[in-house]
């Protein structure tokens, strides 16, 4: 993996700044989960931003104890202005409503109530939502459309998860957090590694390549990373992944009139 570039930190609160002044604001909100990628962007939208900054805080019925401790520890040691809203009401009555709802359902649904609760907030105090998900997770589709894909901006969009590590160090993010499993925290005991069955390691490597080769990833030819010597089934596992959620990274497409 490429090292980061030379001041890249000084890069990325350059970047939050004339953005979020592009578009006509001077605040910016954004969730906080406990976990690495949102730990790295709050920190960064302090330093950028001082107290002109929102942070929300919302666990629902299956979040750990860890991710809302770890995310109020984060808040208080950066000085970071928070707010605890539970989503356990509204994940409580989606599983009234969908008693046949999966876990996958459950965690989609309680990750778009987050966002919703984010633009309310965005709209009370005029405010940019912030995106928190890594070049890892775009490429894999790895997010919920209308959910944590939802943001106006995001500093960490071209960094791939072992890339966000080392930003967490230069921040100087809690260990505790850093040493985290990842996971999306959609259901208890979820863990992106596991769900993938590879770890990032191992991914963003593959990643790597594709991104540099490939400018459309629908055209990805598995039979060239074969004979780059990638394991066939990392490459049939990963492969896949990443076209069948390519309509993740598109906007809403409309009908033209012709």
């Amino acid at each position: 993996m490429p090292a980061l570039p030379q001041n890249i930190v000084k890069t990325l609160i350059n970047f939050l700044y004339h953005e979020a002044k592009k578009r006509g604001f001077n605040r910016v909100v954004l969730g906080v989960s406990g976990g690495l990628d949102s730990a790295v962007v709050a920190v960064l939208s302090k330093m950028t931003f001082n107290n002109h900054l929102q942070v929300l805080l919302m666990p629902s019925i299956t979040s750990s104890k860890s991710s809302l401790t770890d995310g109020i520890a984060l808040c208080e040691q950066f000085e970071i202005p928070y707010q605890i809203q539970p989503i356990t009401q509204y994940d409580e009555a989606f599983r009234i409503n969908h008693k046949d709802a999966n876990l996958i359902r459950k965690g989609n649904f309680c990750t778009r109530v987050r966002m919703a609760l984010l633009y309310d907030l965005s709209h009370q105090i005029r405010a940019l939502v912030v995106g928190t998900s890594n070049k890892s997770e775009l490429m894999l589709g790895y997010g919920t459309v209308y959910g944590d894909l939802a943001y106006a901006i995001n500093p960490i969009g071209d960094f791939f998860k072992t890339q966000v590590y080392e930003l967490a160090k230069l921040l100087n993010i809690p260990k505790n957090i850093i040493d985290k499993k990842p996971t999306a925290d959609l259901y208890a005991g979820q863990s992106d590694e596991e769900e993938l069955g590879y770890s990032y390691q191992e991914i963003d490597k593959l990643l790597l390549d594709i991104s540099n080769i490939y400018s459309d990833f629908s055209q990805i030819d598995i039979k060239q990373l074969f004979s780059m010597g990638y394991d066939k089934e990392i490459v049939n596992a990963i492969v896949p992944r990443i076209k069948n959620n390519l309509f993740k990274q598109t906007l809403p497409f409309n009908y033209k009139i012709r």
